[in-house]
């Protein structure tokens, strides 16, 4: 139990629908746009990744955000996150995953549901630019999948002073069959419309690297991650890909102060992987709300805000550095 409370999150009367919630948090609800400055780092393999910059001057903090699945730093959950926090004197560092700024990465492969070890080296890379930071971890959906990973796998991170996980998709077999049902498909839709071209210039760049007429055939998940991720990324298929990649069995081994937040009606979640407080480590304790959608949580009056979740981070940050 927390030893502090959180301002329940409430749903507007007119967007209780779970996939409203979730469609229209993430193409809808006005979202002040964000004036990025572009900062590229090179990977240890030679590729590259551009992070989005924030500046708030005389910051006294950094909050670094992950996006999810075929997000980047325009995402409405990042931006609203990333003002909210300039407000309140963060300065905010957004790193958009290989692939994801807007050209297709250098290396042969893309990003996936359990890349700790991208994480290994791109967060102390961006605590270099501001060593005398204190650092906050932000993950929403696969990429907070990825940080709760990698979190499980570093006993010890004294540059960081606590993470968030929005919507985990901890047990990434049953998200990837959830998402290969009934209105789900519209969502798989979605994605495999953006990785798809991807996977294609990938093809194109590396030849005979990935079975592209597959790929291209592809309807669910377990297909594209079968022909594309897995082999991408040295997995003998989409079933070793998900097993070694998600972060639900290893939850016990956060050391570092961590807050959960899950819905109880995530279309792409099923309430039965929200995980009971025994399975978490001492350090780590999950909100739960009853409603929200997936990565949603749109509040207030028509048309809505993205209050709620900044709200909630902050109150735990204060409260974990107090």
């Amino acid at each position: 139990m927390s030893a502090f409370s959180y301002k329940p999150f409430s749903t507007p009367w007119w967007l209780t629908n779970r996939h409203f919630q979730t469609i229209y948090g993430a193409r809808y609800v006005p979202c002040q746009a964000i004036k990025w400055q572009r900062q590229t780092l090179t990977t240890p393999d030679q590729d590259f990744i551009d992070l989005d910059i924030l500046d708030t001057p005389g910051a006294t903090g950094l909050l670094v955000l992950i996006h999810g699945l075929e997000g980047n730093t325009h995402s409405r959950y990042i931006r609203s996150l990333a003002h909210y926090a300039q407000q309140h004197g963060m300065q905010v560092v957004a790193p958009n995953l290989r692939s994801c700024s807007g050209k297709i990465n250098l290396a042969p492969r893309l990003y996936h549901a359990g890349d700790s070890q991208e994480m290994s080296w791109l967060i102390p890379s961006i605590r270099a630019l501001y060593p005398h930071l204190p650092i906050y971890l932000v993950g929403f959906s696969l990429g907070a999948n990825i940080l709760l990973k990698w979190l499980s796998e570093k006993p010890s991170l004294s540059y960081v002073q606590s993470a968030v996980a929005i919507a985990p998709p901890l047990y990434l077999n049953i998200v990837a069959n959830t998402l290969n049902q009934g209105f789900n498909r519209i969502y798989t839709h979605h994605f495999l419309s953006t990785l798809k071209p991807k996977a294609a210039l990938k093809a194109k760049q590396f030849p005979g690297l990935i079975d592209i007429n597959a790929i291209v055939k592809a309807k669910s998940m377990f297909e594209f991650d079968e022909h594309c991720m897995a082999p991408l990324h040295g997995f003998k298929g989409a079933e070793d890909y998900w097993q070694q990649s998600s972060a639900g069995p290893l939850l016990k081994n956060i050391a570092l102060p961590t807050l959960i937040i899950m819905s109880e009606d995530d279309p792409f979640i099923p309430s039965y992987l929200i995980p009971n407080p025994n399975e978490l480590s001492h350090s780590t304790e999950i909100l739960v709300t009853s409603q929200g959608g997936h990565v949603g949580f749109v509040n207030g009056p028509f048309p809505g805000f993205l209050q709620w979740i900044p709200d909630t981070i902050f109150t735990f940050i204060r409260n974990k550095t107090l």
